[in-house]
């Protein structure tokens, strides 16, 4: 494994202990709101901090982006490396006890996905991915799904807020009611975690950020999948939005929005 991917890996599973011993007392944490609907922990910031912590001591000269810290800017900054950090991705999940949450670290170099870790500290999964050296499930070497029929996909999506409906104008109507079943998680990076691994035929998502889409970009990337903004083009990282799947469904559901 890669040193640097080494370095992540390690921050991941002093994040996952954090996270993991927090579980047990949830009743205890200080919950506070960034927005509507939008929750944030103690646990989310203490994790935040050591995974930082981990990699400003091995990287300086490394820049980070983090949901909570946002941008952290090298000793020599602008740097060539920048780390992109969700430390805690479906805090309403955890909050809830619903064991259905992941921490996620990807790394850009000169602004193009190098490495990627989505760690699951519920089920003790751990996904990762490097550019052109393929995508695994703990040692598992990972395909996309091989779904031909769209009408027979199971899609993630993040597209609605909590109990909302699609309007007759959204552009997700087609897409989402001709497919087999669409599952909303409230955990983006496992969603796309899930894509690589075949457990979701494709995933939709809008008004994400950096960190819920990075490092599992690069993890369907790697397991033969594709990934687009809903134009065809690479520009999910700046718009937001993102399709990603396996090839044969991929074409299927762009079709739908273009």
């Amino acid at each position: 494994m890669d040193p640097m991917l080494n370095t992540a890996l390690r921050a991941v599973r002093r994040a996952g202990a954090i996270i993991s011993r927090a579980s047990l007392r949830i009743e205890r944490l200080y919950i506070d709101k960034k927005g509507p609907k939008n929750y944030v922990t103690e646990i989310d910031r203490q994790a935040e901090q050591v995974i930082v912590e981990i990699l400003q001591q091995a990287y300086p000269d490394h820049d980070i982006l983090a949901e909570e810290g946002g941008f952290i800017a090298a000793q020599d900054s602008p740097a060539d490396y920048q780390w992109v950090i969700d430390p805690l991705d479906g805090t309403t999940n955890f909050i809830h006890g619903y064991p259905h949450y992941a921490i996620s670290i990807a790394l850009l170099h000169r602004q193009r996905l190098a490495h990627a870790l989505i760690f699951d500290p519920a089920r003790n999964e751990l996904f990762h991915a490097s550019r052109g050296e393929g995508a695994f499930l703990n040692d598992r070497r990972l395909r996309v799904s091989k779904q031909l029929r769209y009408p027979d996909a199971l899609l993630g999506a993040h597209v609605l807020g909590s109990g909302g409906a699609l309007t007759e104008q959204s552009p997700f109507v087609d897409m989402l009611t001709h497919c087999a079943a669409v599952r909303r998680t409230g955990s983006v990076v496992l969603d796309l975690a899930y894509v690589a691994c075949g457990r979701l035929d494709g995933f939709v998502g809008v008004h994400l950020h950096p960190w819920d889409m990075a490092a599992g970009a690069l993890m369907v990337l790697e397991a033969g999948g594709l990934v687009s903004g809903f134009d065809g083009e690479q520009s999910w990282l700046d718009s937001g939005e993102i399709l990603a799947a396996s090839p044969k469904v991929f074409g299927q559901m762009l079709a739908y929005l273009q």
